[in-house]
């Protein structure tokens, strides 16, 4: 592997986390790489079928459905976030932070852009590269640019045929993002010329005093003029302000997972709901931690999924107003006229990450559905936790009609799944930030 001339990445703590392999790789240029590439790779088992790709003893720690197995791609990488997967197989994901490395001179921190390449065909990348800033949450490739986003602004790189990292500058596509509060993370999704960027609200209900018991909400919301919605920019144009920026829809509490069902240009969402239903407003614990639901919607320009003023209530199967503004647990109010969602996943799963499945590999229940990266969340107490989870969402005309389980830890808590993407031979990828590592998942 050859690194451009600007390359400047503290080389021993990145090969000793991506592994073995990565360690060959850069021994010549560390000393400290050369000693980690000594260590000896965990035992493999070939599954059924499979031609020269070897799956994990205990597909590396997680648990799948009969006749998946999984390859840790790699692990100890820090807080991993979302992912996408090149048409050529190259593998690009975002850190949010923890990883000790620099990048190719766009600034130097605890995050960036990590680049991983299986050149031989055995399932584990034996070429890596790194660059961009530190602190980002989601990557996306759109044209010949790999697409980075930060919590305050969205850069790119055009990528060079046949390489694996960028040789280009950095160019910012879109700076001046809100990124003070809560939720200010940023995720990305793409049609034609149309950039799509989620931004979280800053608060967690909109109230005159945030997450305080019986604080009354803001009315109106002035939240909503530059948070807590969809936000459309030109994909093709540097040098763009949030204010150039359009509102494509409001009322998403947090919609950090986002993607485009294949084949159309449809805009589909997980939002995160709100908390402390019990805390602030004297709900029970048990309703508190099955409301409210998050939500899954298919959104079009001008549509209002209500947050700060309604939320869905999960025994109801209806939204209903919330206690900052007048709501009692039953009554609809204006929230009739709130854009319904398609489909609920349980209270306080956390969804990070969304990724429609086109392809066959994983046979005909699979196709045209969505995986779901579910982060899990302490809000659920005092019911057993959930979520830390990849779950999938079955649809059938276009229409989501149940979800399931697909991937877990080896214990209830233990994934804490961050990021999802389908390569382009119907292979899943799954990240999990607090376990700092990335999964190849496959079927036998």
């Amino acid at each position: 592997m050859t690194l451009p001339r600007s390359r400047a990445i503290a080389l021993a703590p990145l090969a000793r986390a991506l592994g073995p392999t990565a360690c060959v790789a850069f021994a010549a240029l560390s000393a400290a790489a050369s000693a980690a590439a000594q260590t000896t790779p965990p035992p493999q088992r070939r599954p059924a079928g499979a031609t020269g790709i070897a799956c994990d003893e205990g597909n590396g720690g997680l648990k799948l459905p009969d006749g998946f197995c999984a390859v840790v791609v790699g692990k100890s990488l820090g807080p991993v976030r979302q992912l996408v997967v090149a048409p050529n197989g190259d593998l690009y994901a975002a850190l949010s932070g923890g990883s000790s490395f620099e990048g190719r001179g766009d600034g130097s921190g605890t995050g960036g852009v990590l680049a991983f390449r299986d050149s031989n065909g055995d399932g584990k990348p034996d070429e890596h590269a790194a660059f961009g800033p530190g602190g980002g949450n989601d990557v996306k490739l759109h044209g010949d640019y790999i697409y980075y986003a930060l919590d305050d602004r969205i850069v790119r790189w055009k990528l060079t045929p046949g390489k694996l990292e960028p040789e280009s500058d950095m160019e910012t596509v879109v700076k001046d993002l809100p990124a003070d509060g809560n939720h200010t993370a940023k995720s990305l999704a793409f049609v034609g010329n149309t950039m799509y960027v989620n931004v979280g609200s800053a608060t967690n209900s909109c109230q005159e005093h945030d997450r305080k018991a019986g604080s009354k909400g803001r009315r109106p919301c002035t939240e909503l003029a530059h948070r807590a919605g969809i936000w459309t920019f030109a994909a093709d144009r540097a040098g763009q302000t949030f204010a150039d920026g359009k509102r494509f829809a409001t009322g998403a509490r947090n919609a950090e997972a986002l993607a485009i069902r294949p084949g159309t240009d449809e805009l589909w969402v997980a939002v995160n709901g709100r908390d402390q239903l019990a805390d602030n407003w004297g709900f029970s614990a048990e309703r508190s931690a099955e409301n409210p639901g998050e939500e899954v919607a298919q959104l079009n320009r001008g549509d209002d999924l209500g947050w700060p003023y309604c939320y869905y209530d999960t025994g109801l199967k209806q939204k209903v107003l919330a206690p900052e503004y007048g709501g009692d647990g039953k009554t609809v109010g204006e929230c009739a006229a709130r854009k319904a969602p398609a489909i609920v996943l349980p209270a306080h799963y956390a969804p990070l990450a969304l990724a429609f499945y086109p392809g066959d590999q994983f046979g005909a229940a699979f196709r045209g559905g969505a995986f779901v990266a579910l982060h899990g969340s302490w809000n659920r107490a005092p019911l057993p936790p959930g979520g830390y989870q990849v779950a999938f969402i079955s649809f059938a005309d276009g229409k989501p009609t149940a979800w399931n389980t697909f991937a877990t830890g080896t214990t209830t808590t233990a994934l804490r799944a961050s990021g999802v993407a389908v390569a382009p031979d119907g292979t899943l990828y799954i990240s999990a930030d607090r376990n700092g590592t990335i999964w190849r998942v496959t079927r036998r």
